[in-house]
């Protein structure tokens, strides 16, 4: 799977993660370190699969975690409407 954020969306590096925002209606979200890694993960064409395996090597998380954390922000983003169906 690989994510792609919808037209009007930006990114924006923080000292602690990523910034997102909507630039249509003003919202932002902040991920913190393992979501931004999830996310650059995604959105450089990496699957939900290899993103969980990268968050295992990173963090001191086991892959069920990881997987289910990686489908988490997925579903949230598409929830709000950030990503291209």
């Amino acid at each position: 799977m690989t994510l792609r954020l919808r037209d009007g969306i930006s990114l924006a590096d923080t000292d602690d993660g990523i910034a997102v925002l909507d630039e249509d209606s003003g919202e932002y979200y902040n991920l913190n370190p393992t979501g931004a890694l999830v996310l650059r993960t995604l959105l450089d064409g990496g699957t939900a699969e290899r993103a969980a395996q990268t968050l295992c090597a990173e963090y001191d998380v086991d892959l069920a975690t990881a997987t289910g954390d990686v489908t988490a922000l997925v579903e949230e983003f598409r929830a709000v409407g950030l990503v291209r169906a």
